[in-house]
């Protein structure tokens, strides 16, 4: 059987598969040239006109400033790899570097939970300094990623917009309480146990198939960053946006560490030159300029009402989530968490 370049590189554990086809230089193998060239994805598709915005403009500067020293192969829109492909793919060699979002893989790299708490996330929003490259925060996270061969090469300089609570007409949410028994779709793990008090009905479902989900009544509401509000159109099915900050994230450059730590001087240095773009931009561009000129806008026109909620309502909301913050801990260790939730807040 003749295995296709997407194929190979898709599954990573076809070790015996790559050796066959390639040799001694299996995909899987380590490789003298492996700096050369790098193998990038990202599931997000063009319609994340905020989200892409960064990943497009870092593998642009890598392919500007790469010169004879580096090469790039980039596959974006979920081409080669689905979202739940893409971590196992990095971590099997297949690929050499991902965007991911946050909250899809926070189950299988806790650590990065730590931007989606809420209780915490709201503060992270007003103070994205505190995630930039170089400060204590991010030097914690990359540190415990280390622990796993992970390196995040920069966060984008803060977390995005929170996500705020979307529900429709026929089930509108206005208010904390009128979330109870509600089905709800949500994709982090925080903002779900952060709903569990109030007997809410939660559900993983793709962004992908979202707006059938809310058209066809699949679920009430959901828990949305508005690029995927916009991304998806769901605003043609949402009636009301309860602006409650439950949970947040970014969209990130990753690599294996010890695929960053061997590379060449001259390709690391293009690899960091990009990241450090991607610091100062990509969080900055969309919660400052396509957020506020484009996409709210957007929502607004669709008749979407937006509530702004009581500062009891997010008192009492961040006061029941010390469990979520309890049971986080428990996964990262009570030294890391505890000192990354007093980063994060400002408090260390």
């Amino acid at each position: 059987m003749t295995l296709s370049r997407r194929q190979v590189l898709k599954y990573g554990t076809f070790a015996t598969a790559g050796a066959t086809l390639f040799g001694t230089q299996s995909l899987l193998a380590p490789r003298s040239h492996a700096a050369t060239t790098l193998t990038g994805v990202t599931y997000l598709p063009d319609s994340y006109k905020a989200l892409t915005y960064g990943s497009n403009r870092f593998v642009e500067l890598l392919k500007e400033n790469g010169g004879d020293a580096l090469s790039v192969d980039f596959y974006d829109s979920g081409q080669l790899l689905k979202v739940d492909e893409q971590l196992p793919a990095l971590r099997a060699r297949s690929i050499d570097f991902m965007f991911h979002t946050f909250s899809y893989v926070t189950r299988s790299i806790p650590i990065l939970g730590v931007t989606g708490l809420p209780g915490v996330v709201g503060e992270l929003y007003r103070h994205p300094e505190r995630l930039r490259q170089g400060s204590p925060l991010m030097t914690l996270i990359n540190e415990v990623l280390a622990e796993e061969n992970l390196y995040m090469l920069t966060s984008g300089g803060g977390i995005l917009e929170p996500e705020y609570l979307w529900s429709t007409e026929a089930s509108p949410i206005r208010r904390l309480e009128d979330v109870r028994g509600k089905k709800v779709r949500i994709v982090g793990f925080e903002a779900t146990k952060a709903f569990e008090p109030y007997n809410v009905g939660a559900t993983r479902i793709p962004s992908s198939e979202t707006y059938m989900a809310l058209q066809r009544g699949t679920v009430d509401a959901g828990v949305f960053n508005i690029s995927t509000v916009i991304g998806r159109s769901l605003q043609e099915q949402l009636k009301v946006c309860y602006k409650l900050p439950i949970t947040g994230f970014s969209v990130a450059p990753f690599m294996l560490r010890d695929t960053w730590d061997n590379l060449d001087d001259d390709v690391r240095a293009v690899l960091q030159k990009a990241a450090d773009w991607y610091d100062a931009n990509f969080i900055e561009h969309c919660n400052n300029d396509i957020y506020p000129n484009e996409y709210w806008p957007q929502v607004e026109q669709a008749g979407v009402e937006i509530v702004e909620p009581t500062e009891e309502e997010i008192a009492t909301f961040n006061a029941g989530v010390q469990d979520v913050w309890d049971h986080w801990k428990g996964e990262v260790g009570e030294e890391v968490g505890s000192r990354a939730i007093a980063l994060a807040l400002g408090e260390a």
